[in-house]
């Protein structure tokens, strides 16, 4: 079959080129003992869209920097029994979308909360000054300065501290959370897992955010990786500090997170992928201990799979034993 990347047995195999800080874990580990400081003070704002089977709310609540983070939660109505609870997580500069994408999964007793990260298409705050969209330059913003003021850190952080929200809901069984996203979305799912170990299920779809310096070394800082070409540019054009940068990238690159997840792993992958390259997605995932499985489409890029949301909706459903 045509191919844009390595054969999939090598895949299989490929670890990865981004470095990895050395002090990569005791980075991780305080950034969560800070998060445990945190006082998140949510809030459900009842939504004007309601149904006759899902309530929906707004949710708010302050993450780290002060910055106030926005998510659509929903919860079967009238429903007395502990429900499972899936969290999603957009593409990169999009926002949670509408309200019917997520309630077949409502309507099969989940509740979900999908949130809208800071500073993109969404109602979540950028805390860096301004008020409204910020979206480009995310994933290079705060490369110049202490790693833990990266906003992607600040980012990671508010997935994991949306699970812990979630997680103590009345009316949500802890123990059965899940997590579900594409491109950005995909790399989020797996930094969540990663992050909060608790959560039970995870079905990633050709995840961004992994293997910074693969995409250099193929020539693909295009796209949304396009910012990795303007930085350098601008910031080093005689590429004097690679290897720092690449290893400054390393704290938020997802493949040196994802050995911490305890979740089974489902990865949708499109085998002609150009924006994600599959060796970039296979990086995060050959490090995952945990169940897991991957499922390729050959002919696909970075677009929806078909008929893949289905298998994902039905590899959900355990949740709810």
């Amino acid at each position: 079959m045509p191919i844009v990347d390595k054969p999939i047995q090598e895949l299989l195999q490929y670890q990865g080129n981004t470095p990895r800080p050395a002090d990569f874990d005791e980075f991780w580990d305080a950034r969560l003992t800070q998060l445990d400081g945190i006082d998140p003070k949510p809030e459900l704002v009842e939504s004007s869209f309601q149904t006759s089977y899902a309530e929906c709310f707004d949710l708010y609540f302050t993450s780290t920097k002060g910055a106030k983070i926005h998510a659509k939660y929903a919860r079967p109505r009238n429903s007395n029994a502990k429900c499972p609870a899936i969290l999603f997580f957009h593409g990169y500069t999009g926002d949670s979308g509408d309200w019917l994408g997520y309630l077949p999964y409502v309507a099969e007793g989940f509740c979900i909360a999908a949130m809208d990260c800071r500073g993109q298409a969404g109602l979540s705050q950028d805390a860096g000054g301004t008020l409204g969209m910020t979206c480009s330059g995310q994933f290079i913003r705060g490369l110049d300065g202490p790693a833990e003021d990266m906003l992607f850190v600040q980012i990671y952080l508010d997935t994991a501290l949306l699970a812990r929200i979630v997680m103590k809901m009345d009316q949500v069984d802890e123990t059965r959370v899940g997590v579900r996203g594409g491109s950005q979305g995909g790399g989020l799912t797996l930094a969540c897992a990663s992050l909060v170990p608790q959560i039970r299920k995870a079905a990633p779809d050709y995840p961004f955010l992994s293997d910074y310096k693969r995409v250099w070394d193929m020539d693909l800082a295009v796209g949304a990786y396009a910012e990795l070409k303007t930085y350098f540019r601008a910031a080093d054009p005689r590429h004097e500090q690679e290897q720092a940068i690449f290893e400054k990238l390393g704290y938020i690159d997802i493949q040196n997170l994802t050995k911490r997840i305890r979740a089974e792993v489902l990865m949708g992958v499109g085998l002609m992928d150009t924006v994600c390259p599959p060796s970039t997605q296979f990086a995060a995932y050959n490090k995952i201990t945990s169940p897991k499985r991957y499922i390729l489409y050959p002919d696909y890029g970075h677009e929806d799979l078909r008929g893949h949301k289905e298998i994902i909706f039905q590899f959900f459903q355990s949740l709810k034993d």
